[in-house]
C-alpha cells in the first residue's frame, strides 16, 4: 500500500511517498502553498500520480502537547485533501521532525540556501518513516 507524507506548513509543504509495499520513504517534491486550492490540487494530483492509498501528515503540536494554530491550519488541508481525494489520513505528532531534517542536513554538509529547499521535503520522509514504523510494530 503506497503512503504520502505530508509535512504541511504555511509556506511550502514537504511531500514523500513510500514505495508500492509501504516499507521505505522517498522525499518527493516541496508544493509550494500559494493558497489552499492550489496547494490541495496539487497534493490530490500527487496521490493520483503514484496510485496513493493513504495519507499521512504531520500534526504540530506544541511541545507540551496542546494545539495551536497550526494544527488547525494541518487539519484544513488534510480536511479537504480527504474530501477531494475521498483518501484515508492519518495526523502523526511530528514535534521536531524539522529540527531532525534541519540536523540531518547540517551533519552532511548542506549550505544554508539549499537546507531551504529540502528540509520540508525530508521532515516529510521523517514523518512518513514515524508512521510506516509504527504499523511495522502494530
Amino acid at each position: 500500500m503506497r503512503v504520502l507524507g505530508l509535512d504541511i506548513g504555511h509556506k511550502r509543504i514537504g511531500v514523500a511517498v513510500s514505495d508500492p509495499l509501504g516499507i521505505t520513504a522517498q522525499g518527493l517534491t516541496v508544493v509550494v502553498y500559494e493558497n489552499e486550492t492550489k496547494a490541495v490540487q496539487a497534493l490530490h494530483e500527487i496521490c493520483l500520480d503514484y496510485a496513493v492509498e493513504r495519507v499521512v501528515a504531520g500534526l504540530p503540536l506544541n511541545m507540551d502537547g496542546s494545539r495551536g494554530e497550526a494544527v488547525r491550519f494541518v487539519e484544513k488541508i488534510t480536511g479537504k485533501l480527504n474530501k477531494l481525494s475521498g483518501l484515508p489520513v492519518s495526523l502523526v505528532d511530528e514535534r521536531l521532525s524539522s529540527k531532525a531534517a534541519e540536523r540531518t542536513l547540517i551533519s552532511g554538509g548542506v549550505r544554508r540556501r539549499q537546507r531551504k529547499t529540502v528540509q520540508d521535503m525530508l521532515a516529510a520522509v521523517i514523518i512518513l518513516e514515524s508512521y510506516l514504523a509504527g504499523v511495522k510494530r502494530s
